[in-house]
């Protein structure tokens, strides 16, 4: 299979395709961010539907073989399988992903069993152990880059911890995510490891980023390559839990489903359209956000435009700038680069879209005021017995729809333990996360700045 860019590829030599128009599975991983700017899709999807019947009672990490091996055909399936056997074996969970019932035709998919403890170990895990793949084969050292609200950066520091010929940097906003998520990034002690706290927002994060995966020469130089969703592999991972919770819900109510998503930068909720788009029959998405809503503005009104982001007690959704609609963007205009190359300009100048006739029915959202978080909590405890974090919180939100409905909970409680015993007097803990609690923060503040991150990368990368 093949991949190419959102914008269309005219692309430059200095990148590691060369100039290249499509690239292998392995070479997009490597790349991250398309030289051009996009962010690469597959060119042509798989048809999975007529491959359900025969993935019926997998264990999880076989599901995942069997999906992955659809888009990464460049790596051989032997090496493949060794990838994906090891990136769950450090999960808590035999089923890795529990689907718990809580209601009549209301579900739970539980994805905080990783060792971070967030949905996000699901795609880390094994990108984590691609890159070491990827790296013994050629030889080569990178300088993984990426930018996090809360729970991405601490997976994937978690995913590359002490491997070879890696070095990780995650820009993290100060004081915007919570204490815990902050020291399972700055408390790993690993010499490859460097967590850069800046004086500004996520997006404000997010966009040093971009910025410096837009800079070819410097991106070549440095041989930078990407673990936040724009990263091809990690949309890709995440989608075998929503082809896992089908499989798993009784038949007569696989017919209706909608999967209802927090959702902070879509790419979660992306990777399950796209199973969606690669044959998953019957399936529907919500999605639930927080107070930083633009994609609830956007699926209710066709606007897409920034607003200020609000800090929140669901940090990990204070985003304003979905990096993943891009992706769902070339979908939407049937594949038209020059569209979704217009559109994003024009986003990135004016930081508003209108689109005159958007039409997403295979999507819905909601939107929950930080004031109703903790009620949400209290209200699921009592209702269901269940304890969930504050960006699950959000999933509770308007659950109308008539058919199964299955809510992805994205973090375990512990990490939020002062919210959990304020709203239902729950102490809500995990052994891993005390331990940290112990620990040294080992950081380094900046202003947000693109010169700033750009000399502290030069200072302390791999060549």
């Amino acid at each position: 299979m093949r991949y190419l860019s959102t914008r269309g590829g005219a692309w430059v030599s200095g990148s590691r395709s060369g100039g290249a128009s499509t690239l292998s599975f392995s070479e997009a991983v490597a790349e991250g961010l398309a030289p051009d700017g996009g962010l690469f899709v597959p060119q042509k999807l798989p048809d999975i539907s007529s491959r359900l019947d025969s993935w019926e009672g997998l264990a999880y990490s076989d599901l995942c073989f069997e999906f992955l091996k659809l888009f990464a055909d460049d790596i051989p399936e032997g090496e493949l399988s060794k990838i994906v056997k090891k990136s769950y074996l450090a999960f808590d969970s035999p089923d890795v992903a529990p689907l718990r019932k809580l209601d009549d035709k209301l579900y739970m998919l539980e994805l905080y069993h990783g060792p971070t403890l967030a949905f996000k170990d699901f795609a880390l895990q094994f990108v984590g152990n691609l890159y070491e793949y990827l790296l013994a084969r050629s030889g080569e050292k990178i300088n993984v880059l990426g930018a996090t609200s809360g729970d991405t950066g601490s997976a994937a520091i978690n995913g590359l911890l002490g491997k070879g010929n890696a070095n990780i940097f995650i820009l993290y906003p100060e004081g915007r995510i919570s204490p815990l998520q902050e020291r399972q990034m700055a408390c790993t002690g690993a010499s490859n490891v460097f967590p850069i706290a800046i004086d500004g927002t996520f997006d404000d994060a997010q966009s040093i980023v971009k910025d410096l995966f837009g800079n070819i020469e410097f991106k070549s130089k440095w041989n930078l390559s990407a673990v936040n969703s724009i990263n091809l592999a990690r949309i890709i991972s995440q989608s075998v839990y929503y082809i896992y919770a089908w499989l798993k819900l009784p038949r007569a109510e696989r017919s209706d489903i909608q999967f209802i998503v927090p959702t902070g930068n879509f790419g979660n909720v992306f990777a399950g359209w796209l199973a969606g788009k690669s044959g998953l029959p019957s399936v529907k998405f919500k999605v639930a956000t927080n107070q930083n809503d633009i994609l609830w503005r956007l699926f209710n009104s066709g606007v897409y435009e920034l607003s200020e982001v609000k800090p929140s007690c669901a940090p990990s959704m204070d985003i304003q700038v979905a990096s993943n609609f891009e992706r769902f963007l070339y979908y939407f205009e049937g594949g038209d680069c020059a569209s979704v190359r217009k559109i994003m300009e024009s986003f990135k100048r004016d930081g508003r879209w209108f689109f005159e006739a958007f039409s997403a029915p295979e999507f819905s959202a909601s939107r929950m005021e930080d004031a109703e978080i903790p009620y949400a909590i209290d209200s699921v405890y009592r209702k269901y017995g269940a304890v969930i974090d504050p960006h699950t919180a959000c999933a509770f939100k308007d659950l109308s729809h008539a058919g199964t409905k299955v809510v992805l909970s994205t973090a375990h409680p512990a990490k939020f333990p002062e919210l959990i015993k304020k709203a239902i007097n729950v102490a809500a803990t995990s052994p891993a996360l005390d331990i940290l609690s112990k620990k040294k923060i080992v950081k380094k503040n900046m202003p947000a700045s693109l010169s700033a991150v750009r000399a502290y990368i030069e200072a302390n990368g791999l060549k």
